[in-house]
């Protein structure tokens, strides 16, 4: 019996990449990231990551990026029609599951079992557990080499000093009372710049800081790749 063939949801984010790690130690057979983009700005929504960043994190996954582009401003119905195009398309390539990085939300797993429902594609949340459990959660990921910058904060949630920030014990220990370690409110949004599902690095630099649309974001420039690429799953590249 083959294996469930998996497209990984991926927002570029810390629980993207460790969400492709835990699927590489099931027996299931991931095949594609999906990233929607905006097609005006060339970034990932929220997180506001580069397109070219995005294609880094691809390459140093060794799985081809399935790019969907939507409108700005995006309607709920632009985004859902242009999702659902994309999984069609996904299920007549012989796509059996797609899988999420949700944690702990009801009302986002509720909402991607509802989309899905009809297409013949199977949902999966390998992370899913509970808000206790989130910061054993978050100092796994990084005893595991993962490694990852803050691009997007929530000044609402947490204060606009934490954007551009690696993920580290340093950060997690001087987050707020109440701010999930994950960010799994939206309090933050990162990229994943380094950890055991990357065959390297992704250099980056924080560039500048800007406020828009009540969230603070930090650019992130890229910088040449340099070392060897290596194997997933192996020891993670250290923070540059």
């Amino acid at each position: 019996m083959k294996p469930p063939r998996v497209l990984l949801s991926w927002s570029s984010g810390k629980d993207s990449a460790w969400t492709l790690h835990v699927l590489r130690q099931q027996d299931v057979e991931v095949v594609g990231l999906l990233t929607t983009f905006n097609e005006a700005a060339g970034r990932v929504a929220m997180h506001a990551v580069r397109r070219t960043l995005v294609e880094a994190q691809a390459a140093a996954t060794d799985l081809p990026l399935r790019q969907v582009p939507l409108p700005w401003p995006c309607s709920d119905a632009a985004y859902e029609q242009r999702m659902l195009a994309a999984i069609v398309r996904a299920r007549e390539e012989g796509i059996t599951h797609m899988a999420f990085g949700d944690l702990f939300l009801q009302d986002i797993r509720d909402y991607r079992i509802r989309q899905l429902a009809a297409t013949g594609i199977e949902p999966l949340f390998p992370l899913w557990c509970s808000p206790a459990d989130t910061p054993d959660l978050a100092r796994r990921m990084l005893d595991r080499g993962l490694r990852a910058v803050l691009t997007c904060v929530d000044p609402r949630q947490l204060p606009e000093s934490f954007v551009g920030r690696l993920y580290d014990p340093a950060l997690l220990g001087d987050l707020p009372p109440g701010v999930d370690p994950c960010g799994e409110r939206g309090e933050f949004h990162t990229f994943c710049v380094g950890g055991p599902m990357f065959t390297a690095e992704i250099p980056v630099q924080v560039g500048e800081a800007v406020t828009r649309d009540g969230f603070c974001f930090a650019d992130l420039v890229p910088r040449a790749l340099s070392g060897p690429r290596r194997k997933p799953e192996g020891r993670a590249a250290r923070w540059q």
